[in-house]
């Protein structure tokens, strides 16, 4: 098991991996249509814009946590 202090970097990894692969997958299916060597060219692509999500996520989390903060009503402690 990972240590729990990597939890935002896990998840950082495991979001920017799914949400670059759907992502590179609809756009690469809009470009190009079904065309013969498809799935190598996705793979490809989504390998590419993975490499630049998850730094990206990592980067951008600490911001979108303050300004979730900011815009969200926190419940009142009894």
């Amino acid at each position: 098991m990972i240590p729990a202090r990597f939890a935002p970097s896990l998840f950082a990894l495991i979001l920017s991996g799914v949400m670059s692969c759907v992502v590179s997958g609809v756009v690469s299916l809009k470009a190009l249509g079904p065309v013969d060597g498809f799935l190598g060219i996705w793979i490809e692509a989504w390998l590419f814009a993975w490499a630049v999500a998850f730094p990206s996520a990592l980067l951008v989390a600490p911001v979108a946590r303050k300004l979730v903060a900011r815009l969200t009503i926190s419940p009142e402690k009894p």
